[in-house]
């Protein structure tokens, strides 16, 4: 896993993973994420999935949707804040 290459993915991926580290306590859906991010719902939920399987972020399955949270592992937030500097 390489956060400086899922970070120049595109300007969506550096988004949602710069909004989870400015909000690292946050717990969103995807609804509430593609409003912060100012990007298209069906967009955004691919590329948190995406996110969730490079260990970024945690997704937290409930009965009728899906909550995503940023990793608590600080050696990923360590790479992710010098991805998002560079």
């Amino acid at each position: 896993m390489d956060p400086k290459r899922i970070v120049k993915r595109s300007s969506l991926h550096r988004d949602i993973i710069a909004f989870f580290h400015e909000n690292p306590s946050s717990i969103d859906t995807p609804r509430g994420i593609s409003v912060w991010v100012r990007a298209d719902f069906g967009d955004v939920r691919k590329v948190l999935d995406e996110l969730v399987d490079e260990g970024i972020l945690q997704a937290h399955k409930a009965p009728s949707t899906t909550g995503y949270s940023y990793t608590r592992n600080p050696r990923m937030i360590s790479k992710i804040k010098k991805a998002l500097k560079g």
